[in-house]
This record gives structure tokens, sequence and C-alpha cells, in this order.
């Protein structure tokens, strides 16, 4: 299974913390998603498993994720699979689980390093931006806290910018 660190934010100050993101990028590109959710079970004391179809600019991909609804930076475990045929499969998976929701968003994504820095604008919900530090086999959750350590200062991201919960929950709540 792949991992990542993740924090989210609000993104206080969009403007700029984009140029201080650009000023360090490798590569930027504009991305359009769409993610549909489905029920997943939830097993007591472990962090919630979310299961979503994506469809990025006319590519989809199934995603399984896990990981903790905390504030700053926490550890990811995903899986994500190509799907040629994601309208097929969304009918599918309604049946046998059920969509909760759907999460439209405009992501900028801006890597720096081993970083994916996303901007996002969220229908519904506003401007945000997320830090993912993909993590190397050989790399532990410390060097990833410590990566997004440093691009969280770089960004300017503060204690009371950090979000919990996936874009999903915020829209729920």
């Amino acid at each position: 299974m792949a991992r990542n660190v993740e924090i989210k934010a609000r993104a206080r100050d969009w403007d700029r913390q984009l140029d201080r993101a650009r000023a360090r990028a490798d590569h930027e590109e504009v991305l359009r998603q769409e993610d549909v959710f489905f029920r997943c079970p939830t097993i007591a004391g472990e962090a919630p498993v979310r299961l979503k179809l994506r469809t990025v600019n006319e590519r989809s991909e199934l995603i399984a994720y896990q990981r903790p609804d905390a504030t700053g930076a926490k550890t990811s475990d995903y899986e994500i699979t190509p799907v040629a045929e994601p309208e097929a499969l969304a009918r599918t998976l309604k049946k046998a689980l059920g969509s909760i929701g759907v999460v439209r968003k405009v992501r900028r994504l801006v890597l720096i390093g081993q970083t994916r820095v996303h901007f996002d604008e969220v229908d519904g919900l506003g401007r945000y931006l997320e830090l993912e530090v993909v993590l190397r086999d050989e790399q532990g959750e410390e060097d990833g806290d410590r990566i997004a350590t440093e691009l969280r200062g770089l960004l300017d991201v503060r204690d009371d910018d950090l979000v919990e919960g996936a874009y999903f929950d915020l829209l729920v709540r």
C-alpha cells in the first residue's frame, strides 16, 4: 500500500501562498476533479476507510484510503486502481454499497520535490490547500512530517488554518 503524510488547511491568502509554492515548483497543472464517495464499513478503533471514484480531466480511478480524522500532519495509506469504464463501475458500486455524496473541485497541482501541493477550489466550500508528501519505501512518517512542516512554513500555514477530515466531511457538516 502506498503512503503519504497529509495536511489540509484553509487557504488564508491564496495568491500569496500560490506565489510562494510556484517559486519552488518543479511542475504545475490544473485538474478538474469529481469524486463520488461510496459507503464503507467502519471498524471500531480504526481510522475510517473511504472509497471514491475519481474522474480527473477524462481519466478515472478508484481510490481506497485510510487516514485518521485529525488536524495537522497525518499518514494516509491508499490504493489506486485505474478505471476504464467509470460509469459502469459507479452503477455497480452504488448498487452494492450505496453512494453517499459527490465532491467537485478545481485543483491547481504544484509539485515541490516529493510533495503534491494542492490549491483546491471546492464547490460549496471555498479555497483550501493540501500538502501530500508522498513517502518513498525507505522513508518513515517522521520524514514526511519534517517535509510537511518545512512546507507549512514556506506557505505560512498556521495552526488555526488546519482542518480535520476530508472535503466530503466538511460538506456534510
